[in-house]
């Protein structure tokens, strides 16, 4: 393209291009380098440069609590026995100051994942404190037992460990009856900081009926996922909920910038278990 608009302007000149190769290769090649940046800029996105992990920036600085989530995909004929020795076991370790642990939640999800067990955890400590309960479970023969039993009631397990937003609510025991939904969100790798500065922003749109329970992001298993969990009275209570939030300046603004940044979601409508702090 340079060599073309080279011979343009010399069809004007008393020099006719065919008499000056030199000039324009020299010009093709110095002008290369600057082509293929300009081309490059528009393929390559600018990240700009941290100075620190986004965990460090997004997570709450005067607590260093971990969080781990448990996904139990559980026999259908094994759910109420499941449950059951759930609600016998995980109380206690819950209760026992021996274990710098604790249980903040355990659901069966009602819409979603069918015959589906969720747990959360909190961990007053970090790793540090993960380790010792770990540690200390192995010794715990009636946890071991509980093990074995469950092993024989899943299909499938899996967890993630998490960090929780600096401006989201500390998920704190509430009384029922509620539904929880736990909306999950998978990011394009990269935005987990556009998406904390949005949301800084966005939860303070739905604090009205106190229904924004708590905020996560991943550190360990699938990496880049949001995990929003939410407390409604019942299913229509959450459907005016949200819809009144559509009515407040500013809201749609914020759901416009963040869609971009998910690659996937899924919503989760769970009930407590009896023995679950969030009722």
């Amino acid at each position: 393209m340079a060599a073309r608009v080279l011979c343009a302007r010399g069809a004007a000149s008393a020099a006719p291009c065919s008499l000056m190769p030199g000039l324009r290769r020299l010009t093709s090649s110095n002008n290369r380098p600057r082509e293929d940046s300009w081309l490059k800029s528009l393929f390559v996105r600018k990240v700009d440069p941290r100075k620190d992990a986004h965990s460090n920036l997004l997570a709450k600085k005067e607590t260093s609590s971990l969080y781990k989530l448990q996904f139990h995909n559980v026999k259908p004929e094994c759910l109420d026995a499941y449950n059951k020795i759930c609600q016998e076991v995980l109380p206690k370790i819950h209760e026992d100051k021996h274990y710098p642990c604790t249980l903040v939640g355990t659901w069966n999800t009602w819409y979603g994942e069918q015959d589906q067990a969720v747990h959360l955890w909190r961990y007053e400590g970090g790793y540090p404190a993960l380790t010792e309960v770990m540690s200390k479970l192995r010794e715990n023969q009636e946890f071991v037992q509980f093990r074995k039993a469950r092993s024989n009631m899943l299909l499938s397990r899996k967890n993630q460990l998490l960090l929780e937003f600096s401006f989201w609510n500390e998920p704190v025991p509430r009384s029922g009856p509620n539904i929880y939904e736990l909306r999950s969100y998978q990011l394009r790798p990269g935005t987990m900081i556009e998406w904390g500065n949005y949301w800084a922003r966005a939860v303070r749109f739905r604090q009205d009926n106190n229904e924004a329970v708590g905020g996560f992001f991943s550190q360990i298993g699938q990496l880049y996922m949001v995990h929003h969990l939410w407390a409604y009275k019942d299913l229509q209570t959450r459907e005016d909920i949200r819809n009144a939030a559509w009515h407040k300046h500013g809201w749609e603004e914020l759901v416009y910038y963040t869609v971009p940044l998910i690659q996937e979601m899924e919503s989760r409508i769970m009930i407590p278990l009896k023995t679950s702090p969030l009722q």
